[in-house]
């Protein structure tokens, strides 16, 4: 790599361009050219989302999927309506963690009995919209269970109800761990054979259990022992639970790569343990359906954020330059959406994605902060006033998961082609 004011002779490589053509050295998505969705969006920085790349990561993953697996979508990864919407016709359900996204769900058309509501905290309205639709309410503590349950009195209903479990391991080396230890997530295992007992005495359908350990990760063998402890520890709640379980969410956990040296995911070794894992449950309890909820895994390497550089300088010999997106629009790119030390996403110039002769360039938006960074001495082709700033892998947790209102700055727009 050049010094700050030097310059290399490459071409860069990056994580997820696989997935965009570049024809005359400008990246294209959905059969498009960048620079066209950018003369859509005006002065607007923007996400695009590409269908065709989430279709066919959903068929080269339920071509290794055992065909016992029921795939949903985690509508929190992305819940643009429209990605919704096409994900609806790919999976066999979606799983929702609001009740924004409950409504997202409902529109499309999928049966509640494949829509699933969980999330700690749940509103009174969250509750009441859940129960009017017939969703499974994936219970998070004996108080929301009780809750319920004066609802169901209430209205006459009998509420699907599955209880989250946290249990007493972890999936390791995730990026976001959420089982193991105090969790303000799910009801503790070993309470969890009390908390069944009372609900067999309340109007209620108990369908069976939500075991999520953990998410982000690209570790095979993580991903199997964690499946490993999960089955068991499903087997062993089902014997004590009040009726025989009919559904079992298992959570999913599979990662995407995002910075260099990562690799993605092999399924084949967790596939080859999940069918083994899957045919003894089954021989035990035929009748229950299992579901995998995959959210990251599905979209995040279809997106692309977008934003157009508007100022280029140089502070003591290092070079900047200076969007109109940022941190505000996405948030994980900045390395604030849990990164402990930063790393670059995957960079390029959309309209001159490879060049000869590189810049190391730092890439900040126009905030007020010098936590607005997107990129931080990177080599790229020489950009300038104009240019397209392109960040791959932001298909999952970007649009809605940052702070559009900080500094009252201007939000992206969207588009799905």
């Amino acid at each position: 790599m050049a010094s700050a004011e030097g310059k290399v002779r490459s071409r860069p490589q990056h994580v997820g361009q696989h997935n965009f053509p570049v024809v005359d050295n400008c990246l294209h998505i959905g059969g498009q050219p960048i620079t066209t969705l950018a003369e859509r969006a005006g002065d607007r920085a923007f996400y695009a989302y590409d269908s065709s790349v989430m279709s066919q990561r959903v068929t080269e993953l339920k071509a290794q999927l055992p065909s016992a697996i029921q795939l949903h979508y985690a509508i929190k990864a992305n819940p643009m309506p429209a990605v919704v919407q096409h994900m609806s016709g790919l999976v066999q359900g979606l799983d929702v963690a609001s009740g924004a996204e409950l409504a997202v769900a409902i529109a499309t058309g999928t049966a509640s009995a494949d829509i699933s509501f969980a999330g700690p905290g749940k509103s009174d309205a969250d509750l009441r919209a859940a129960v009017a639709a017939g969703v499974i309410i994936i219970l998070e503590s004996s108080t929301e269970m009780h809750r319920v349950a004066a609802l169901a009195g209430e209205t006459g209903t009998l509420p699907k109800v599955a209880i989250r479990v946290n249990p007493d391991f972890e999936l390791k080396a995730s990026g976001m761990k959420m089982s193991g230890g105090p969790k303000p997530f799910g009801i503790d295992a070993e309470q969890v054979p009390e908390v069944m007992q009372v609900l067999a005495n309340l109007p209620l359908d108990f369908v069976g259990l939500h075991i999520f350990s953990g998410s982000q990760n690209l570790r095979p063998e993580s991903l199997i022992e964690a499946h490993d402890k999960t089955f068991d520890l499903a087997l062993r709640l089902a014997e004590q639970a009040p009726r025989p379980l009919r559904w079992l969410n298992i959570g999913g956990g599979f990662g995407v790569p995002y910075f260099p040296g990562e690799q993605t995911l092999d399924l084949k070794p967790i596939m080859h343990n999940l069918q083994r894992l899957v045919d003894e449950l089954l021989a035990a309890m035929p009748d229950v359906e299992i579901v995998m909820e995959l959210g990251r895994y599905l979209v995040a390497e279809a997106g692309l954020y977008v934003c157009q550089v508007s100022d280029k300088k140089v502070s003591r010999g290092q070079t900047f330059l200076i969007t109109n997106g940022g941190l505000h629009h996405h948030l994980a790119a900045s390395g604030n959406f849990g990164q402990v030390i930063r790393k670059n996403y995957p960079v390029c110039i959309g309209n001159r994605v490879t060049s000869d002769t590189l810049e190391n360039v730092s890439v900040v938006g126009p905030l007020c902060t010098p936590l607005d960074i997107l990129g931080e001495r990177m080599p790229l082709p020489a950009a300038d006033i104009g240019d397209l700033v392109v960040l791959f892998q932001s298909g999952a947790y970007g649009f809605t998961a940052s702070p559009h209102l900080f500094l009252s700055h201007p939000p992206p727009l969207e588009f799905l082609v």
